[in-house]
């Protein structure tokens, strides 16, 4: 019995540890991604940035605020997909941003225009990784993708369906508050969605090795 709770808080050190590394890694790749925001970002970070903008508080703080409003309305529709990372995902994200976006810890930009789609492509490409590495970590889904899983289970629409109506809904309204929407803001999924996948696959197997427990046989092979 000892044996098994030592395995079961190990399990979820490992969980927990590959969740925050990769909300940590997801995060500055956001914040990275922000500072060429001209060359246009994500729907949801065009979102966040025009509320910034046009009623202050912080990028972070917008992107908890959002995050907190979807969490309540994937509770009212259907709480199959909340869960605890749900929630850390809502609000550690936000400051996380905030705090890499103070500490300014990032690629020079502004060097000349290929430069700059270099690093929004080294943002983009960290966001594709990190978000493959906190999902590995089997603690749920995020407030953005929770709340469009509950729609497309309600609706009977498909995931693909609910994902480009949601999104280009939040472009829309981002857009006509003076958000950063430009020719990356189209092409980011294009590029964010195959890195997730691999980033995904591969954390996933690393996370179910070091939280399985060794094959009997394979341990009396090795003595």
């Amino acid at each position: 019995m000892k044996k098994k709770k030592e395995g079961n808080n190990m399990r979820r050190l490992i969980q927990s540890l590959f969740f925050l590394a990769g909300l940590l890694i997801f995060s500055y790749g956001i914040s990275t991604a922000i500072q060429v925001q001209y060359l246009g970002l994500h729907p949801w970070d065009v979102l966040n940035i025009a509320m910034f903008d046009k009623y202050g508080l912080t990028i972070g703080t917008w992107s908890v605020i959002i995050g907190g409003i979807l969490v309540a309305f994937s509770l009212i529709i259907d709480r199959t997909y909340i869960s605890i990372g749900t929630f850390l995902n809502a609000f550690l994200v936000g400051p996380m941003i905030d705090l890499f976006l103070f500490l300014d810890f990032f690629p020079p930009d502004g060097v000349n225009v290929v430069f700059d789609i270099i690093v929004l492509c080294f943002g983009i490409t960290l966001m594709g990784i990190g978000g493959g590495v906190y999902n590995s970590a089997g603690l749920g889904a995020g407030p953005r993708d929770g709340f469009m899983l509950s729609i497309s289970d309600k609706t009977g629409f498909s995931i693909s369906k609910v994902r480009i109506i949601t999104e280009s809904g939040m472009l829309i309204i981002g857009w006509l508050l003076g958000g950063p929407v430009f020719v990356f803001t189209f092409i980011y999924t294009f590029i964010q969605s195959p890195i997730f996948q691999v980033s995904f696959l591969r954390s996933s197997k690393l996370v179910r090795r070091l939280t399985q427990k060794p094959d009997q046989k394979e341990v009396a092979k090795s003595v």
